[in-house]
């Protein structure tokens, strides 16, 4: 029997299409469509991104301007990054993230309140 050329494009059609198909579906499953949410890179010097976050954040209390976190008091809110920093809280009624930095546990905010008090 002989095959023609149109019968080899309609077997290669076949086999071709749902493998086609089917890499179109993972995309879209994994990439969301093709759309993907962006990312400010080398970001630094501008502010539109996060002002754009800042202003999009519904908080009828106090917003966190480091975390973007709704909370009663501004000595609640909580540090960025707590696996490294430590969290210290200010007689005024405010608070500071400090480095880790390999001190003992409350070194940190002994050291914040010598040196508030000239001492360091």
């Amino acid at each position: 029997m002989k095959s023609t050329p149109l019968s080899l494009l309609c077997a290669t059609l076949l086999l071709v299409l749902p493998a086609f198909a089917q890499f179109q579906f993972f995309d879209q499953m994994f990439n969301q469509g093709g759309q993907q949410q962006q990312q400010p890179q080398n970001a630094g010097s501008d502010s539109a991104w996060y002002k754009q976050q800042y202003e999009a954040v519904h908080c009828d209390k106090y917003l966190c301007p480091s975390t973007l976190s709704c909370v009663h008091f501004p000595h609640h809110c909580p540090c960025a990054f707590p696996e490294i920093e430590d969290k210290v809280e200010l007689d005024d009624g405010s608070m500071v993230c400090v480095s880790k930095g390999g001190y003992k546990a409350g070194e940190a905010a002994r050291k914040i309140q010598l040196a508030r008090k000239g001492l360091l």
